[in-house]
């Protein structure tokens, strides 16, 4: 009785709010940190996929089966896939997520990964580890959490899979990507990644893990870190793209 008396309190001083429309929450709502209309908002990624960088190809581009943007592009994964569009509310979610240490919007964030593995067959059976996208040292104590591997977390304990958090490394502090120009971001993580140990992925298919794909830069750089290192394939992972 004490502690639905003080819950009832917590809600009257500090009402629960969606994180996205800032409205009170309903009591019915499925999550405790965006209602159900916000949440049934994220958009969602849709067949046809480009091959390469996993995003929804125009109509144009389908009897080629990967996008203009791709083909101009030497990608060193071998394929990416994204559940969703890095667009509206699930762009503010991530910005919560990543930039306002609000590092258990990873659980909910990830059932989206989860259900898109599932939906479109991933081929996680064919996975021998999972590695997160490394933040490097310094970005990593001023965040103090890298939202890559709370993904990979949930991720590897849903399909029982080994999480390797600590085989990739970023080797030198690198400018946030997502305040450069496109043609700047390859120069920005060229040679930023290296593999601790070797034995570990050597003749491994990989799956490697972070939150949102732009250009591809970044998971392209660490694919090919893990390719120099001996790994066989290396498929990516994103929570938006």
């Amino acid at each position: 009785m004490l502690r639905g008396l003080l819950n009832g309190l917590t809600d009257i001083v500090w009402p629960k709010i969606c994180l996205s429309c800032k409205n009170k929450l309903d009591k019915s709502a499925v999550h405790d940190f965006i209602c159900d209309k916000c949440w049934n908002s994220i958009k969602r990624n849709i067949p046809p996929f480009c091959k390469s960088c996993g995003r929804r190809l125009e109509k144009s581009n389908i009897a080629k089966n990967i996008c203009p943007s791709c083909i101009r592009k030497n990608l060193y994964f071998d394929a990416a896939f994204s559940p969703c569009v890095y667009t509206g509310v699930l762009k503010e979610l991530i910005h919560e997520f990543k930039y306002k240490n609000k590092d258990y919007l990873g659980y909910p964030l990830s059932k989206l990964m989860v259900r898109f593995i599932k939906e479109y067959n991933m081929p996680i059976d064919f996975v021998d580890f999972i590695v997160p996208v490394p933040l490097h040292k310094s970005k990593l104590r001023e965040r103090e959490f890298n939202q890559a591997e709370v993904l990979s977390t949930h991720i590897a304990k849903e399909f029982k899979k080994n999480l390797l958090s600590d085989a990739l490394l970023r080797t030198r502090s690198t400018k946030t990507q997502a305040d450069l120009e496109i043609s700047e971001r390859i120069l920005n993580v060229k040679d930023s990644f290296a593999v601790s140990k070797q034995d570990d992925v050597r003749k491994k298919n990989i799956l490697l893990i972070d939150d949102v794909l732009t250009t591809g830069a970044t998971t392209s750089e660490a694919s090919l870190a893990l390719k120099r290192a001996g790994a066989n394939i290396v498929f990516v992972l994103t929570l938006a793209s």
